[in-house]
C-alpha cells in the first residue's frame, strides 16, 4: 500500500473513532439522566453503556424494518441508542440488586411509615 491511502485510511478510522466516543458519551449522559437513582460507573462506564446501547438500539431498530436505514448519528439513532443504553441500565440495576427496595423488619421514620433500604451486597473482609 501506498502511504497516502493508508493515511487516508487512518484518518478515517480516528474520525469513526472519536465520533462513536462522542456519540456514546451523550448517549450513555441521556439514558442516565432518564433512569432515577445512583448511577454505577464513571466516565469510562458512561462511554461503555453509551456504544453498547447505541449498538444493541440501533440493532433491535434493523430488526423490526430491515429496509430502514439507522445510523448512529441521527435522530432516530440517538433515540434508538438512548433506548437500548438505558435497557442496559435498567439491567445492571435489576443484576446488582440496586434497584429493589425492602423494609426493614420493625423500623419506622419519624412519621410512622416503614423504613425503606436499597439491599447491596457487602463484600467479605479477606
Amino acid at each position: 500500500m501506498d502511504a497516502p491511502h493508508l493515511m487516508a485510511v487512518a484518518e478515517q478510522a480516528a474520525h469513526e473513532l472519536l465520533v462513536w466516543v462522542g456519540f456514546g458519551t451523550l448517549v450513555g449522559l441521556s439514558a442516565k439522566a432518564i433512569m432515577p437513582g445512583r448511577d454505577p460507573g464513571g466516565a469510562i462506564g458512561t462511554l461503555m453503556m453509551g456504544i453498547g446501547g447505541s449498538l444493541i438500539g440501533c440493532g433491535v431498530v434493523l430488526l423490526f424494518d430491515v429496509g430502514y436505514k439507522i445510523t448512529p448519528i441521527s435522530p432516530m439513532g440517538f433515540l434508538a441508542g438512548t433506548g437500548g443504553a438505558f435497557i442496559l441500565l435498567l439491567f445492571y440495576r435489576i443484576l446488582s440488586n440496586s434497584y429493589i427496595v425492602e423494609a426493614v423488619d420493625g423500623a419506622v421514620n419519624r412519621d410512622g411509615t416503614p423504613t425503606y433500604v436499597y439491599r447491596k451486597r457487602r463484600r467479605k473482609a479477606a
